[in-house]
């Protein structure tokens, strides 16, 4: 039986770094399932995968659209099976990797058919961000799928613009279409989950966003700044730059809010797991000793 480990957590977790660790141990490859990572114009600001760890262990999904694309997690549930049917001709064990939640799901449990949105819905949700922003969509959710703003990434303008898509269309909450019934893969799936102390989490946070700042995120930044009105660019890490690009900030307060917005996103990420209950848990001072086991497992 071929088996699709997942190795999740919040942001700054060290998903990256185990991953190629397990991957190492098992000689098989990652598929990443974080949606910042996809976009080959965002480096820095994704904390995506460095040459040197690419070199480490092959990874697929990173840097292979642009940020002019449209990409959903119907398109990656496609292709990301699509590409497991072929990688499970060569090997026993796949990775999967990131901090989409959402993404995750989709390959895992498959994902619901959503009722098409006529043209004049979407030009009128589309209007809401632009007149708006963020901030709109976030208030038009909270109003109208309560239960769906609690689990989704309020950062995401292009996840919160299709719930209102659907509920604009249908009258219903876009949640209520979402059945939970999972689809039967042909693969056996093992779930993991990075679990960090708060306050080490907090830590490594901060740190990262510095060493961001350090590598060049501001020089990144401001060559996608003529874009950013792009879905894929209202996010963290860029949004809060082109606010101080714009004067309405100082940069010391960008990135001050650049930290804050990553914790709360790191907190998001940890409702998403652990209202899954198919996942194990592991400590810092577990991911060596998991390794091992693994590694014994397969052989």
């Amino acid at each position: 039986m071929k088996t699709l480990i997942v190795i999740a957590g919040p942001t700054a977790s060290g998903k990256t770094a185990f991953a190629i660790q397990v991957a190492k141990a098992l000689n098989t490859v990652i598929l990443s399932a974080d949606s910042r990572q996809f976009y080959k114009e965002m480096s820095i600001g994704t904390a995506a995968p460095t040459e040197e760890e690419l070199s480490q262990a092959k990874h697929y999904f990173v840097h292979h659209i642009s940020i002019e694309d449209k990409y959903d997690v119907a398109d990656y549930e496609r292709e990301a099976i699509q590409l497991l049917d072929e990688l499970f001709k060569t090997h026993d064990v796949v990775i999967m990797t990131g901090g989409s939640g959402l993404f995750i799901d989709a390959v895992c449990n498959g994902i619901d058919a959503m009722p098409d949105v006529e043209p004049e819905i979407r030009e009128k949700v589309e209007k809401m961000l632009a007149e708006g922003g963020l901030k709109a969509l976030q208030d038009e959710v909270q109003r109208l799928d309560p239960a769906y703003l609690a689990i989704v990434d309020q950062q995401n303008p292009r996840r919160l613009q299709r719930a209102l898509e659907v509920c604009y269309q249908t009258g219903k909450p876009f949640s209520s279409f979402r059945s939970g019934e999972t689809v039967k893969r042909d693969f056996t799936i093992k779930k993991y989950a990075l679990l960090w102390d708060r306050q080490a989490l907090i830590e490594r946070i901060d740190k990262r966003v510095d060493m961001m700042m350090e590598q060049g995120l501001l020089k990144e930044s401001k060559s996608l700044y003529p874009k950013r009105h792009l879905n894929a660019l209202n996010t963290v890490g860029y949004k809060e730059l082109f606010a101080y690009f714009d004067g309405d900030c100082t940069l010391n307060e960008a990135v001050e809010q650049i930290k804050i917005h990553t914790r709360q996103y790191a907190k998001r990420q940890m409702t998403w797991l652990r209202k899954d209950n198919s996942y194990q848990w592991i400590m810092p001072e577990d991911f060596d000793s998991t390794v091992s086991t693994l590694q014994q497992e397969k052989t």
